[in-house]
């Protein structure tokens, strides 16, 4: 298994490749391999634990040069923080990084000898996020090549710093690999910052004020998760002398809630809310918007809010039955409920897609809360089609925005005749978020079985209105792509699709997938998924029926047919428009009038937005308080049961 540690330094090694090469030409062409091959590397890593029976696999015991190492990179990271912090005076947000990796270091080096344990351990969980790190990340970082050129051609008051914003990438892309393979608390803490200061580098891209607010904001936000981190990782090394994460696990499974095992979960629990965005802690993802598209695709939706998700996956055996697990269930399930809520107020496809992240984000919270089989099974693929669908979507709005000029939601009305090869990819993107496995057939069906096993009342009603408000907003935004415009409206218009070459091979190949994924769902379950479960729990699940699962898939696959049957029937149609009643004078053309005051009023096609009944202004607030207040409950209550 040498491929393990190549994956975690090869692309730290292209990392610095893209900081210090200049020339555009010369500096794509690395990228473009060091994607390609942290791919290749991967797939390694699959046919070696295939050929090793996909047993898990625990690696390097003998690490003492490795730790002095990663120990020095904590400290490397909150050099950076603080230079940024002080540079800013943001001095107080500068502590949450000091305090925390001070004392980390003190009980590395003073602290009690730690036992000797494996640092890496490889199995399916670990192994999927390989592959959503390498594929999904990888083709992410392809499409910037082609996307941060025009970015910059169409932002002439940006300074042009790619070769800083492709550095920052290929560093998380390291960072996340070392995350999702280490069974080290200690290097787990290393890999945990570097992706909190990489979400800032890249928010911040642009320098200007409200990109640095934004920035500053999710640094904070995520540096509170890693204090909880640090704090859990150091009682239990103080506790234990042994900071693996699958000692965590289970010694968790044998604990009975009152020792300080109990602890440590509930803080590393704690730190996954603040990475994965849920309530109170979501207007961090929220900020993140401002920074160009590919770093909203890569961190902000596809993989880094993934790390939390993951850890909660990881903690969910340990966590099933107890006050944790329910505090992240409700905070789970409040978050998937307010935020779709919230997501039918915004006309900015951006803003839908960050709300509608931090929504979905909320389901698999409350499935790793809930800690059953069949929530994780339902989890995972709620993790896996959200990766890819949310990637293709971030990616092909931003295509279209460069088209356009524009990402309201509006501005795509009879996008799919205007410009057929964006509006095709986004409504896969769509479908694949709304009615695939991911949306509202199988994997919101089986969490929400789950959920009724557990007699949870309240997580159920989270699920049932929160699944309903999703349905109204995708509903609202594919309804524009296939709506035929009106011949004489500029929206009639064919579009110039700027989109380069690069841009198209990334989102291709999203579609493609998210296709495939489809198509392959009880194909991943059983080879797969279950094995996972069985992994983790003991034993698989049987969300659904065999038979019904291969129906509702044959379903999905004719709903992707959607587009193409719409375009042609649009293009080869006869029609004949009449002349719309408008409560007026008609002038004429189809889309003005004059009322009954004598004003000239236009016609407006338009969905309804709901801004002051679901408003972010009316509900963020509240929400994030009625959060916090439970938050500050349910830790109160893991305390008290360990005091």
């Amino acid at each position: 298994m040498q491929v393990v540690p190549f994956l975690i330094c090869f692309p730290m090694v292209i990392a610095l490749l893209m900081f210090i090469i200049r020339a555009d030409k010369v500096r794509n062409v690395i990228a473009y391999l060091g994607a390609v091959i942290t791919m290749a590397l991967v797939g390694l890593l699959v046919v070696q634990w295939i050929q090793g029976g996909c047993a898990a696999m625990d690696l390097y015991v003998e690490t003492e040069i490795v730790d002095h190492i990663i120990l020095v990179g904590d400290l490397i990271v909150m050099v950076v923080i603080l230079i940024y912090c002080i540079k800013y005076r943001r001095f107080l947000i500068s502590l949450l990084s000091i305090v925390p990796t001070i004392i980390v270091a003190y009980v590395e080096l003073a602290g009690p000898k730690m036992t000797p344990m494996a640092h890496i351990h490889v199995d399916h969980l670990s192994i999927l996020m390989c592959l959503i790190v390498a594929v999904v990340g990888g083709l992410i970082i392809i499409y910037s090549m082609g996307y941060m050129k025009g970015y910059h051609e169409h932002h002439k008051d940006v300074q042009d710093r790619r070769h800083y914003f492709f550095m920052v990438e290929f560093l998380f892309t390291g960072a996340m690999m070392g995350f999702v393979m280490t069974d080290s608390l200690f290097w787990l803490i290393l890999f945990w910052e570097i992706t909190s200061l990489s979400s800032f580098l890249l928010i911040s891209y642009t320098r200007t004020e409200e990109a640095m607010t934004n920035a500053f904001r999710a640094l904070w936000m995520n540096l509170v998760g890693g204090v909880a981190l640090s704090i859990g990782v150091v009682l239990m090394a103080m506790a234990t002398a042994y900071p693996s994460l699958q000692g965590l696990i289970w010694m968790g499974q044998m604990d009975g809630g009152q020792s300080v095992i109990t602890l440590t979960i509930a803080f590393m629990a704690f730190a996954s809310l603040t990475k994965s965005a849920q309530m109170p802690f979501s207007t961090w993802l929220m900020g993140a918007m401002v920074a160009p598209t590919p770093s909203s695709a890569l961190l902000h939706s596809a993989t880094m809010v993934k790390a939390g998700i993951y850890i909660l996956f990881r903690l969910a055996p340990a966590m099933s039955g107890t006050a944790t697990g329910h505090m992240i269930a409700i905070i789970g399930g409040f978050t998937f409920f307010t935020a779709s809520v919230m997501a039918i107020s915004q006309t900015d496809a951006k803003k839908v897609l960050a709300l509608s992240t931090i929504s979905n984000l909320g389901l698999m919270v409350a499935c790793a809360g809930v800690g059953q089989p069949e929530a994780i099974w339902a989890g995972i693929f709620l993790m896996i089609f959200h990766a890819v669908s949310k990637s293709l979507l971030f990616l092909d709005v931003g295509a279209t925005e460069n088209s356009t000029h524009s990402r309201d939601i509006e501005s795509f009305h009879g996008l799919l005749y205007r410009a057929p090869k964006l509006a095709i990819y986004m409504f896969i993107g769509i479908v694949g978020m709304f009615l695939a496995p991911f949306g509202m057939l199988i994997s919101k069906w089986a969490a929400l079985r789950a959920v009724i096993d557990g007699n949870n009342l309240l997580l159920i009603i989270f699920i049932v209105f929160g699944s309903a408000t999703t349905a109204f907003y995708w509903t609202k935004w594919l309804g524009k792509l296939i709506s035929q415009p009106y011949r004489d409206a500029d929206v009639s218009k064919k579009i110039n699709d700027v989109t380069k070459g690069d841009e198209n091979i990334s989102i291709g190949i999203h579609a493609v997938l998210m296709v495939a994924l489809c198509v392959l769902f009880p194909v991943l379950s059983i080879f797969f998924v279950d094995p996972l479960l069985v992994e983790q729990f003991g034993q698989a699940t049987q969300a659904l029926p065999t038979g019904l699962l291969y129906i509702l898939i044959f379903t999905v696959c004719l709903v992707f047919l959607v587009p193409f049957i719409a375009r042609s029937a649009g293009k080869n149609t006869d029609k004949s428009m009449k002349m719309s009643y408008m409560n007026g004078i008609n002038t004429g053309a189809n889309t003005e009038f004059v009322d009954a005051l004598g004003n000239p009023k236009q016609l407006e096609l338009a969905n309804s937005y709901f801004v002051n009944a679901a408003g972010l202004k009316r509900w963020m607030a509240p929400c994030q308080m009625i959060a916090l207040v439970v938050l500050i409950i349910m830790m109160s209550i893991v305390l008290g049961g360990v005091v």
